[in-house]
C-alpha cells in the first residue's frame, strides 16, 4: 500500500500535523479528528484528490451492500466516477497539483475511504508533478462526469452507493 497527500505547493519538506481548517461534527470519541493530524489517502483512492484544492466535487463507487441496479445505473462498468461543475473543468486541464508520497509508517487507518491520519511530522519520500488533471481518470477506472451544478446530485446520499463530497461549500448552489 502506498499512501499519498496532494498539494498545490511543490515544495514541502514536512507535513506537520494541523487541525483542519473547518471542523467537522464527529462521532463521540471521534472530535480528534479535527485536531492536530497530517492527512495521507491510500492510492485506491487517490484520485479523489486529482482536483484543484477548493473545488467541489463528490465521488461514489460501490460497496459489497451497493444493489446490482445502483451499480449499473450510477456506475455503467467503470470502479468509480467524479462529479465535477464544468465551471472547473477549464482549472482541470491548466493546474498542476503535486502528489507526495508518504511513508507508512506511523499512519493510522481510519477505514473510512482510504483515509489514513499521523500524529506526527512527516518527511514525504518523493513528490509528483501531475498536469491535465482530467487525463488522470480513466487509466484509474473513474469516469470524470461534468455537470452544470452538484446540487441534483445531493439525493445519492440516500442510496447504496459510497459517496463522498469534498468542498461542496464552493459548489454553486449548493445550500
Amino acid at each position: 500500500m502506498r499512501l499519498f497527500h496532494f498539494s498545490d505547493d511543490p515544495v514541502i519538506a514536512a507535513f506537520e500535523p494541523r487541525p483542519v481548517r473547518i471542523p467537522s461534527i464527529r462521532p463521540a470519541g471521534c472530535e480528534w479528528l479535527n485536531g492536530p493530524l497530517v492527512w495521507a489517502i491510500d492510492d485506491d483512492h487517490d484520485f479523489m484528490y486529482l482536483f484543484p484544492r477548493d473545488c467541489p466535487r463528490i465521488l461514489i463507487w460501490a460497496t459489497s451492500e451497493t444493489p446490482e441496479a445502483e451499480r449499473r445505473h450510477w456506475l455503467a462498468g467503470c470502479r468509480a466516477a467524479a462529479y465535477v461543475e464544468r465551471h472547473w473543468l477549464e482549472r482541470l486541464s491548466t493546474v498542476t497539483i503535486y502528489r507526495y508520497a508518504l511513508p507508512a509508517e506511523g499512519f493510522e487507518d481510519l477505514g473510512d475511504a482510504g483515509m489514513w491520519v499521523a500524529r506526527r511530522r512527516i518527511v514525504p519520500i518523493e513528490c509528483t508533478a501531475i498536469s491535465r488533471l482530467e487525463r488522470e481518470f480513466m487509466p484509474r477506472g473513474v469516469e470524470l462526469r461534468v455537470v452544470g451544478s452538484l446540487r441534483p446530485l445531493k439525493g445519492l446520499w440516500n442510496s447504496g452507493l459510497h459517496v463522498s463530497g469534498i468542498r461542496l461549500r464552493n459548489a454553486l448552489d449548493w445550500e
